[in-house]
């Protein structure tokens, strides 16, 4: 087979395509369609921050649209999904397990995930720790009442959670269930009884399967960007082997000196990217900790997006906002949103939404981005949406018609639904929303 080219725009198709992010869900979200989308991105971030929904629940609203948050949960607790360290702190399908059982087994390679030293000097606690889940099961950090006298906080956890964490690095205890999205841990071989260390695939294997899964799940990659994925260290496997064993297409993209690679399983996917035949349709926003944007080089290489979460940034030196969500229109990453939910009273606050330089406004645009956020605060309980800054400010006006939104109004006032937003063009828009809006500020 001649070697394929892919212009940009190409590129970009499949590698959302290959995440589940080329055209929006024809239907209403299922259970199952919580696993198959994790199945398909590999890996789920997990991240604990909730100015709008935690990070895990964000990125599948990003694919799946309106879903019930529990499924995720369920799926857990019912031993489709574990959770361990894979880029970082991920949600993984069951069944690849044994591709991160090779880090449980050598937990000091882990570095500050695991902590041999305080292991070493708390042999006793960790100890005690363990004997307590043996008796009385799957237990919480919180089951544990603090008692070494320090306030807490990140880095003062009480001894028992250092040990709960340091036997979950180590494979000794797994994560049973989450409630309310604190982890409960149990014994290994009572969530995952069928496991046993004879199935362990030699290290190497593993390392092959796990670029082959970064490699499908993106779409296409570029070398550089494979061991990101799953945070893998040398030696890396051997990507042009692969391609030789027929696991890998080598292609390439115009405009980029270096080859990319594409899992054999997309060829199809991969000819129709070529022919300029995937035509990205999605608007939506998309976590900080989302497959598409999460590596920086990778989304400045592949978008032309410079995006930096900030949130560990101190205040005045941010530049976009706290915990800022990229904006995915058709295939291009066009801006960032600031937002909050504010829950109890209802209002989804956009505190800047910035576009990237040369983005082009029209009509048509501000319609998609005005959907976008309109389902987002739909889907957090938030009938009201209010944004209080645009860059450029000439973008208050259009956005806010868009959002059936008057920038004159008074703040009660109720349009019901924009003409211009027609729910045919969306089937995750509720015809019945009440669109309450707040005066944008011009």
């Amino acid at each position: 087979m001649t070697e394929l080219t892919l212009t940009l725009a190409g590129a970009r198709a499949l590698h959302l395509a290959a995440q589940g992010m080329l055209v929006p869900p024809r239907r209403k979200a299922g259970k199952a369609d919580v696993l198959d989308a994790i199945r398909r991105m590999g890996v789920l971030q997990i991240d604990t921050i909730s100015v709008v929904a935690r990070s895990p629940y964000l990125v599948l609203w990003s694919r799946l649209g309106d879903y019930d948050m529990e499924w995720l949960d369920q799926h857990l607790a019912e031993g489709s999904l574990f959770e361990y360290w894979a880029h970082e702190a991920c949600f993984v399908p069951i069944e690849d397990y044994a591709l991160l059982r090779h880090r449980m087994l050598d937990p000091a390679a882990m570095g500050w995930k695991y902590a041999q030293s305080w292991l070493r000097d708390n042999g006793a606690a960790v100890a005690g720790v363990l004997a307590h889940i043996r008796v009385n099961g799957p237990t919480r950090s919180s089951d544990f009442e603090r008692s070494d006298g320090r306030a807490g906080g990140w880095w003062e956890w009480k001894p028992e959670k250092r040990a709960l964490e340091v036997l979950f690095t180590s494979g000794a205890l797994m994560i049973a269930r989450r409630h309310n999205f604190q982890r409960i841990y149990d014994l290994a071989e009572r969530v995952h009884p069928s496991w046993h260390d004879e199935r362990l695939p030699s290290i190497t294997d593993a390392r092959r399967e796990l670029a082959l899964n970064a490699v499908r799940a993106l779409g296409l990659c570029k070398a550089g960007w494979v061991a990101d994925y799953y945070r893998t260290k040398r030696p890396h496997a051997d990507l042009d082997a692969l391609v030789e064993r027929g696991a890998l297409l080598r292609a390439s993209v115009q405009g980029w000196i270096e080859p990319v690679y594409i899992h054999a399983s997309l060829r199809a996917l991969a000819e129709r990217a070529a022919a300029g035949a995937l035509k990205p349709s999605v608007t939506t926003l998309l976590s900080p900790f989302d497959p598409i944007v999460w590596d920086r080089r990778r989304a400045l290489e592949l978008f032309d997006f410079d995006y930096r979460l900030e949130c560990y940034t101190p205040a005045a030196k941010r530049r976009y906002g706290y915990f800022t969500l990229p904006i995915l229109r058709r295939g291009v990453l066009v801006g960032r949103v600031d937002a909050k939910a504010h829950r109890r009273d209802g209002v989804f606050e956009v505190k800047s939404l910035e576009l990237e330089a040369g983005v082009r406004v029209s009509e048509r645009f501000c319609r998609d981005v005005a959907q976008a956020l309109l389902r987002c605060a739909r889907w957090h309980a938030c009938p009201q949406v209010r944004v209080t800054r645009t860059v450029p400010a000439s973008l208050a006006a259009p956005l806010g018609a868009a959002l059936g939104c008057d920038p004159d109004c008074d703040p009660g006032f109720d349009p019901g639904l924009d003409p211009g937003l027609d729910p045919g063009l969306d089937p995750g828009l509720d015809p019945g929303l009440d669109l309450r809006c707040t005066p944008c500020d011009p």
